[in-house]
């Protein structure tokens, strides 16, 4: 378990967050529609996250939305360490629907997120449509994860990000499974996996 705190002048962030859970949440970030992705996110990727956030919602919803993924990529990063026994590499195609997404993850310690998604509005309730990116940018960066997802089917845009944030959730469970062939040591023939430099500027 992880507890982190994140105050700036645009956002309060308090984070608990548990890598090997069970699914539970407990989730208010002032944005809907990002709470809501969030728990899909949480239930289906079987981690424990309890997450508020004050942002300077009467901005926008960005500091918002960019800043909890920045916390929540810091404690992922946090609870995987050096990566020892992890299986690295995780896929799943994610059916919603007319919807259908491949969702696939590195768990390298070098971080880059790509995304072949169209979107057909400019929002979602309270969530900018712009925000994906940068949500799963910020995570990314700060976790040290190369993600993708390839959009086979488009449709209905609620059902297009909710795929992606369950296949996240369901790629992040199975690539943190332990490999016991492994013993202890890390999925690289390099000897290490790279690391993440954290140093709150964003």
């Amino acid at each position: 378990m992880i507890k982190l705190e994140r105050k700036t002048r645009e956002t309060e962030i308090n984070l608990s967050f548990n890598l090997y859970g069970s699914g539970n949440y407990n989730i208010e970030t002032g944005v809907g529609f990002f709470d809501h992705m969030l728990e899909l996110m949480a239930g289906h990727g079987f981690f424990d996250l309890e997450l508020t956030v004050k942002g300077d919602l009467d901005v926008d919803a960005h500091h918002t939305v960019e800043d909890t993924a920045l916390v929540l990529g810091q404690a992922l990063a946090g609870e995987l360490g050096d990566k020892a026994g992890i299986k690295r590499f995780a896929d799943v195609v994610i059916p919603m629907e007319e919807s259908l997404v491949l969702v696939a993850i590195d768990i390298s310690g070098r971080s880059y997120f790509a995304h072949d998604l169209e979107f057909t509005t400019d929002r979602l309730g309270d969530f900018p449509m712009e925000l994906f990116t940068e949500f799963f940018n910020s995570l990314c960066r700060n976790a040290g994860l190369n993600l993708h997802f390839r959009m086979y089917r488009g449709g209905n845009n609620h059902h297009l990000i909710e795929a992606c944030f369950k296949g996240f959730g369901r790629v992040l469970d199975q690539a943190t499974k332990q490999e016991k062939r492994l013993v202890g040591k890390p999925l690289s023939t390099k000897g290490i996996l790279e690391g993440v430099k954290n140093d709150n500027s964003d």
